[in-house]
């Protein structure tokens, strides 16, 4: 059965629901979903609770739900791009947990293997461990941590098939494979849509764990920090 939808705000219209809790792929802002964020942000739903590695930037990525006032909690790992989450966190109006990057990892990778919680030594002695289970491991403590399932999961994909099989390319690979598993109902947006199955050895994330798929609709990748140099001329070499 094909997964494909037609388009972004069609795959998520009778999804998103107030209170929802949305993971959402990507790393800064590469591997972006920014089609489905962009959809997501359109429904005009709110009280979200967002996990997702870091926020994005004003006006681009999840920015946008944070600036249209959609977003009341936030587990991230890096948030330091955003002024306007910084505004929100001041003022109170946005509670934030902040989860270590690879504890982040783990927890999505948890949840989406279905393991409920998970102990780990990142964190100890630390804010982070404040009103956490600790227990001691071969003479090292560690805390308890919360593998995260999702309601919502949205992620982007370099390829995809009709029967929600995706691959990622290079640096969207990072979160993306994680909050695909750890959503209820993960929806797939793809630069790429194949007519026929992506190979086996090609499948980063299997279709079991994807429920819809839809074409990208914004094809400019932002960037989130641009930094160049002038071009100088070579060294003349002579024999």
């Amino acid at each position: 059965m094909s997964k494909l939808q037609a388009s972004a705000a069609e795959a998520i219209a009778d999804i998103a629901q107030d209170g929802m809790v949305v993971a959402v792929g990507g790393f800064g802002l590469s591997g972006n979903p920014t089609s489905l964020i962009m959809a997501l942000r359109d429904t005009g739903v709110r009280d979200l609770t967002i996990v997702s590695n870091n926020m994005g930037v004003d006006g681009k990525g999840l920015g946008l739900l944070l600036e249209n006032g959609q977003v009341s909690r936030v587990l991230a790992s890096y948030v330091g791009e955003n002024q306007r989450f910084a505004e929100a966190y001041l003022e109170g109006s946005l509670d934030v947990e902040f989860v270590p990057q690879g504890t982040l990892a783990e927890r999505l990778r948890a949840g989406g293997a279905g393991i409920p919680a998970f102990f780990t030594p990142t964190g100890v002695g630390t804010p982070l461990a404040e009103g956490k289970t600790e227990a001691m491991f071969d003479g090292r403590p560690a805390i308890l941590e919360r593998g995260i399932v999702a309601d919502l999961a949205l992620v982007r994909a370099h390829r995809a098939d009709a029967a929600g099989n995706l691959r990622y390319r290079l640096t969207a690979r990072n979160f993306n494979p994680l909050v695909a598993t750890a959503g209820r109902s993960t929806i797939a947006e793809a630069e790429e849509i194949l007519d026929d199955y992506l190979a086996p050895d090609d499948i980063h994330t299997p279709g079991i764990y994807v429920q819809r798929v839809v074409a990208i609709e914004v094809t400019a990748k932002d960037i989130e920090q641009r930094t160049v140099r002038p071009r100088t001329e070579a060294p003349r070499v002579v024999a």
